[in-house]
């Protein structure tokens, strides 16, 4: 069985400091991981080398059983052309802290930008899958919005919607409700939670506690750079083996 996400050895470095230190995850289609763990301990970077955002120093990520940002030729991995790559990266949607949204297009208009210019998809039909994505999240009424006149809620939910659109074979949310309000959280992880009830794929790097617990079909946490714990949310959050990863769940759940 081909996996979704198959991650080897993933190794990464800024400068002297060694962030994330060989790494290996597997993700099944159709399953949901969380990823928790105190802040610097490699949970974001870990998410952006998956999607070849960031180049690892050492190991590969396979998608959808292609390995990311190489090819082989003559017996060789060599570096994907940039256009190439792009295309690539389209397997996984991407949901980021900060929206990213385009800031002079309209909400509709944010979601139709990549079928059009990506997959290259009509007007018609780019707009005709992006009314139904905004309908499934909630926003079709906002449709002829621009950015500056939604909430942060709002703002996420278009933004999961514009990552949808392309189809994409994984979603990937790196703290998606962190930048919001508390009272938005609760509209963004009900969207999620639908994405869930419906199939998708996803890995989520959150620190919302109850979600992993709610959502999660696994739950894995990281503490400098390494894999400490993995497993089902019931056994990983109630019984923790390792020390540090009892000690950080004790804070957080406190």
């Amino acid at each position: 069985m081909t996996l979704a996400v198959k991650a080897v050895g993933i190794r990464k470095s800024f400068g002297s400091h060694e962030v994330l230190k060989g790494l290996d995850l597997e993700v099944a289609y159709g399953e949901v991981l969380c990823i928790l763990g105190p802040s610097g301990s490699g949970k974001s970077t870990f998410l952006r080398c998956i999607n070849h955002l960031e180049t690892p120093n050492g190991g590969y990520v396979w998608v959808d059983g292609a390995i990311m940002g190489y090819e082989l030729s003559r017996g060789a991995l060599e570096e994907l052309p940039v256009k190439r790559l792009r295309a690539q990266q389209s397997r996984l949607g991407m949901v980021f802290q900060h929206f990213n949204l385009f800031a002079h297009r309209t909400v509709l208009g944010n979601v139709i930008e990549g079928p059009m210019v990506v997959r290259g998809l009509s007007r018609a039909e780019a707009e005709a899958r992006a009314m139904g994505l905004l309908e499934q999240v909630g926003m079709a009424a906002k449709a002829s919005s621009y950015p500056s006149q939604l909430s942060g809620g709002q703002k996420q939910r278009v933004a999961i919607a514009r990552a949808l659109a392309m189809e994409p074979r994984v979603m990937l949310f790196d703290e998606p409700t962190s930048a919001l309000d508390p009272e938005l959280v609760g509209e963004v992880l009900e969207v999620m939670r639908n994405l869930a009830r419906g199939g998708t794929t996803m890995i989520v790097v959150t620190h919302e506690i109850g979600f992993a617990r709610e959502v999660g079909d696994r739950v894995v946490v990281m503490i400098d750079g390494e894999i400490r714990e993995m497993g089902a949310p019931t056994q990983v959050l109630s019984n923790p083996g390792d020390p540090r990863v009892r000690s950080f769940l004790s804070r957080v759940l406190a």
